[in-house]
């Protein structure tokens, strides 16, 4: 009998104090939080502002410890920074003195890559994000749409076990947020990877994932769980054409109570 793989990333009964400033008292800013992820799937955390959710990414990352509980990567402690585990922002944060392909070969150049293999790897990305021709160019030369490219590219270029990303796609248009949603969504299956999405979308939280968790208001913890049960998560655009989203949307909005006019801030 082959054993099971352990999730890719764990959150086991995680609690998160943060010390006020002048104060000697503390925030409890997450509590209880248990969930897994799958090897390959992408899930999307959801919930009010200020519930914890990018609280819980920094743990996945490495950047901070939990207060309680422990966080697990492919089912080894995480206890500093990670490299099986990328992460990826709202702002692109790309370096403007360093060209496109420069940026995206800046984490392999980290650790120690050599530049042959650098500038393959970025080659290979430029034209998997739709950004071949672009990679002699500076940042400020590149829509924001195509920044966020470059910034998803310079995420992928170290194969990353796990995608943590936090609203990557909030700052940009409806337009380019769809098409970035599709470039992603492709990626992310054909490379297998395993992602933990934060999102005030509930619709993109639908057609891009496999499963929602819903997080509750401050000190967070996991309110609702639920499993999208759509075809197609390599396609958000077919999944937002499906009746099952609206469907989906609306069971979202009522565990979030706002379905009497109340706008998820």
């Amino acid at each position: 009998m082959t054993p099971s793989r352990s999730p890719a990333i764990e959150f086991i009964g995680v609690d998160k104090r943060f010390r006020v400033k002048g104060s000697s008292t503390e925030l409890l800013a997450a509590t209880q939080v248990s969930f897994e992820v799958a090897d390959g799937e992408v899930v999307s955390l959801i919930g009010p502002s200020g519930c914890g959710k990018s609280t819980l990414l920094n743990l996945g990352a490495g950047l901070a410890p939990p207060s309680a509980g422990a966080v697990r990567v492919a089912g080894n402690p995480v206890s500093g920074p990670n490299p099986h585990v990328a992460f990826m922002l709202q702002k692109d944060l790309l370096m403007p003195w360093r060209t496109i392909a420069r940026n995206i070969e800046f984490g392999l150049e980290l650790r120690g890559v050599p530049a042959a293999r650098r500038r393959e790897v970025s080659g290979q990305l430029l034209r998997q994000c739709r950004l071949e021709g672009f990679g002699e160019h500076y940042p400020h030369q590149l829509s924001g749409g195509m920044r966020q490219r470059a910034a998803l590219a310079r995420t992928l270029a170290v194969d990353p076990l796990v995608l943590l990303m936090d609203e990557p796609f909030s700052a940009l248009d409806a337009q380019t947020k769809m098409v970035l949603q599709q470039d992603l969504a492709r990626t992310v299956s054909e490379q297998r990877k395993t992602v933990l999405f934060i999102t005030h979308d509930l619709s993109e939280a639908v057609a891009l994932s496999d499963r929602i968790l819903v997080m509750s208001e401050r000190p967070g913890t996991i309110a609702a769980r639920i499993t999208v049960d759509l075809p197609d998560r390599d396609n958000p655009m077919a999944r937002r054409k499906h009746p099952g989203l609206t469907r989906h949307v609306n069971e979202l909005m009522a565990l979030l109570k706002l379905d009497d006019g109340t706008e998820l801030h």
